[in-house]
């Protein structure tokens, strides 16, 4: 794989102040690693053993789906499915229970394995060490990370998490503080904003020229900062 597939400035991250920078990173990985898997990387060998191995997740397939080659996923399943028959069936239909349940175990064992995910989970772990690298070393960094609209709630739990194992004892409670802020900050928010969204399905507050504010998209914003996936 190239060396280079996972190099994203944190800059291209953090500039943009707008919704979750650890959403915009994990994003932006996987939408390298969909146009590589789905551009000549689908005929490197190493890759191939890889993903005939470890198959991909069921939104990494929608996403090497949306790049239009149908021909390299379909080129991505032959391997793929002829090595699962092999990984799974081997030795042809099963004479005995014992069998059958061995096959299970082993499609269970193949079947929650993602390639992009492998992928995408190692380099953002290294992205995450390196926010807190930065954030202890540069102010201007610390202030552009203060800065920041919101941390979604899984991408919070992620970054207090990396300080615990990036970051000196001194540093980690100022930047989970500023981490919690985003959240909280964000959620308080958020949830005025659906409670506005239900209240406007009051006859009383029908009619035109209802003053909805922001809450018209407030039940699929609450869907992503409960899970980082927009709905």
């Amino acid at each position: 794989m190239r060396a280079d597939i996972t190099n994203i400035p944190i800059s291209d991250v953090f500039d943009p102040k707008e919704g979750c920078p650890i959403c915009r990173m994990r994003n932006l990985l996987e939408q390298r690693m969909a146009e590589y898997i789905t551009g000549a990387a689908m005929m490197e060998p190493d890759v191939r053993i890889e993903t005939n191995r470890l198959g991909f997740c069921y939104d990494h397939f929608r996403m090497i789906l949306n790049q239009r080659n149908r021909l390299g996923v379909a080129l991505i399943l032959e391997s793929h499915l002829e090595e699962m028959e092999k990984a799974v069936f081997k030795g042809g239909l099963p004479l005995l229970g014992k069998s059958t349940k061995t096959q299970a175990k082993n499609a269970e064992s193949r079947t929650d394995t993602c390639f992009i995910c492998d992928k995408v989970d190692w380099a953002m772990e290294r992205m995450l060490a390196t926010v807190c690298r930065l954030w202890e070393s540069e102010r201007e960094f610390r202030q552009l990370f203060e800065e920041q609209e919101a941390l979604c709630l899984p991408h919070f739990i992620a970054l207090t998490k990396a300080a615990e194992k990036n970051m000196n004892k001194h540093s980690i409670g100022d930047f989970s503080k500023a981490a919690s802020v985003l959240s909280q900050r964000y959620l308080t928010e958020l949830r005025s904003d659906v409670s506005h969204f239900c209240k406007m399905f009051d006859y009383r507050n029908s009619g035109e020229g209802a003053d909805w504010g922001n809450s018209r998209d407030s039940v699929e914003r609450a869907v992503w900062f409960l899970t980082s996936r927009e709905p």
